[in-house]
């Protein structure tokens, strides 16, 4: 039994529904179009929303989306056909009113339905009650084996590359290769296991030319003689450090001080060149040349694409002509696309998810005069990559904490992450930048299970501490070793509530995705707190990895938390984005399986490498051969 059935625009109009369940079912459609049609997830066209599965299809040339409701358990077999069918129904019907944008009206396609819901539902019934048919020997595989394709001529030698060889008619036979031994071929009228060979005579005549031209080159080498021109061997370089002339003082490029006070010398160097440098909203990643890149690109790509077609004649056929886009089409380029998404860093099952719903987006369209396949395709996932990596909601670090101080409640972030990733560095970082717009930091050491993560932080601390109206910028509270996380957590905030601190940024041990008993105390240490963001850590390094543990960061957290609503990762702090050049896959992969934004991104070594994304800067990187 259908639950419901709705064809709505892409712009959110409704032209016409069916609902044969009791209660109102905005919510699995509001989610559905939220949670995949918004985030371009539109590859797999089945998406279960609590008990009910729903399956939708995709009108790309009027801008339509049919969805059908039912419950998951029931399985009907017939969804896909009726998909197919109301929509050519409805196409058929209201076509002219679809290419007149003429979608403020009533459409009355309630008896249209009906009558292709019965005629769907006696075809699927009588499909069912026919009895199976068991397959007999006959159209088996293994009955099409003869006993001479089954027999090894031991006498033959394996041959790497195919061989060309001319029969006495004068014809090339080619004998092919598989699993890098040839083919035998049978004979039809011999006994099954005589088998034709390759002629002796070329083979022998290929071996004496490869011997002669071997034989060459070996007396060349012999009689080289050197000269002057010859490639010289290249010897590395010493450095040379350029001081400006000699102008700069050498105890200013001294970074290990003997004398006593070296911490304080130290700390006022630092402080006094990087104090200013990161007042109010962090900055985007580099554009420079983002245009132009696009610009480009998209004139090679229009070049390629007429060369491909034939030159001029190409062309001009273009003109004449439009073409409507298939699944079958749009499958070379995007094979092409998937493996060059791969190269990128982006992990393999999210690259092909990618370009399964941009097969599905472009189903059905119909290219311009002016538009080639290639060029659409590449468009298409350029503008869906920039609508994922785009935040769906609002994450304003400075506003939530200016307006948690106003209410007299710290402001509370907690970092994880897997090990060694720069869950402590990133977090110096952060803390950095809260002080510089005028907030006050408690960093809270909850990694009470590495070695030296206390003394870390101890060092960042000092290092950022500035006294600004009296008080302390930047504190450290730390219960030592051996301690409960989330019961040093507790105390944090509470030291926080005591001394009117604005911020706690709370530092957890790196631990693994499928480590039990540290995500255990993870998600033990979030429930008990309830920190205002989580922030997952990752590194840009990785590919297929960055899914399996975002994927399983998610699943500890809503499993061991045994609440109805349990608090899960809220975005992501890439890390080492420096150190990747244009492979930026990892961007996408994290940012599609959690649908949650990349709040921060790390650029350096120092406390101002910190920035935010810039989803077409990223996408243009990605996109770049």
């Amino acid at each position: 039994m259908l639950e419901l059935f709705v064809i709505f625009s892409k712009g959110g109009i409704v032209l016409w529904w069916f609902q044969g369940a009791s209660q109102l079912l905005t919510v699995p459609v509001n989610a559905l179009v939220k949670d995949v049609v918004l985030q371009e997830k539109t590859g797999n066209s089945l998406f279960k929303h609590d008990k009910l599965g729903l399956k939708y299809r995709l009108d790309n040339e009027f801008e339509l989306l049919y969805v059908v409701a039912y419950q998951a358990e029931l399985a009907l077999s017939y969804v896909d056909k009726l998909l197919t069918d109301v929509q050519r129904e409805f196409r058929d019907k209201y076509k002219t009113d679809l290419q007149a944008k003429n979608i403020y009206r009533s459409f009355n396609f309630a008896d249209d339905f009906h009558r292709v819901l019965k005629a769907v539902e006696a075809e699927s019934l009588a499909e069912a009650s026919k009895p199976r048919e068991m397959r007999t020997w006959d159209k088996s595989a293994k009955s099409q084996k003869t006993v001479g394709s089954m027999v090894i001529d031991p006498n033959k030698k394996p041959i790497e590359k195919l061989t060309q060889t001319k029969s006495a008619k004068g014809k090339e036979n080619q004998a092919p290769v598989l699993n890098g031994k040839p083919e035998e071929v049978v004979s039809s009228g011999g006994s099954g296991n005589e088998s034709h060979s390759p002629d002796e005579d070329s083979i022998e005549m290929s071996r004496k030319r490869f011997i002669e031209k071997k034989g060459k080159q070996k007396t060349v080498a012999k009689g080289a003689v050197k000269s002057d021109d010859a490639p010289k061997k290249r010897v590395k370089e010493s450095r040379k450090w350029d001081l400006g002339g000699g102008k700069k003082d050498m105890a200013e490029l001294d970074v290990f001080k003997t004398s006593a006070n070296s911490d304080e010398v130290n700390v006022a160097v630092s402080e006094m060149k990087l104090k200013g440098q990161m007042t109010g909203a962090l900055k985007d990643l580099d554009t420079d040349g983002e245009e132009e890149e696009e610009e480009e690109n998209s004139s090679d790509t229009s070049v390629s694409d007429a060369s491909s077609s034939g030159g001029i004649f190409g062309i001009f056929k273009s003109l004449s002509m439009s073409k409507t886009l298939t699944k079958e089409s749009v499958a070379p380029a995007l094979e092409k696309m998937k493996d060059h998404l791969i190269a990128k860093n982006v992990a393999s099952d999210i690259a092909a998810k990618l370009c399964d719903s941009v097969a599905t987006k472009l189903e059905g369209k119909v290219l311009g005069t002016f538009s080639g396949v290639a060029s659409t395709v590449k468009s298409t996932l350029q503008e869906s990559c920039v609508q994922i990596l785009s935040p769906k909601r609002r994450i304003d670090i400075l506003r939530d904490a200016m307006d948690a101080k106003s209410k007299g409640q710290p402001y509370c972030i907690t970092f994880c992450g897997v090990n060694g990733v720069g869950k402590s560095t990133n977090l110096s970082k952060v803390a950095f930048w809260l002080i510089e717009n005028g907030l006050t930091v408690l960093i809270a050491a909850c990694d009470t299970f590495r070695a030296g993560a206390v003394e870390q932080l101890r060092t960042h601390t000092r290092k950022l501490n500035r006294i600004q109206n009296d008080k302390k910028m930047v504190q450290l509270f730390d219960k030592g070793y051996d301690k409960d996380a989330a019961f040093v957590a507790m105390s944090a905030l509470a030291h926080a509530r005591d001394t009117k601190t604005d911020v706690v940024l709370v530092d957890t041990a790196g631990r693994m995705q499928d480590n039990e008993p540290l995500m255990r105390s993870l998600a033990k240490l979030i429930k008990v707190n309830q920190p205002d963001l989580v922030l997952f850590v990752g590194e840009a390094l990785v590919g297929n990895e960055a899914v399996d543990q975002l994927v399983k960061f998610n699943q500890a957290l809503a499993d061991h938390s045994q609440q109805e609503n349990p608090h899960l990762i809220d975005g992501i702090v890439l890390t080492k984005f420096d150190t990747i050049d244009d492979k930026v896959g990892a961007a996408i992969s994290m940012t599609y399986i959690t649908g949650q934004p990349i709040v921060f991104v790390g650029t350096g070594q120092t406390y101002t490498d910190l920035k935010t994304l810039n989803a077409r800067a990223v996408v243009s990187a990605l996109m770049k051969a």
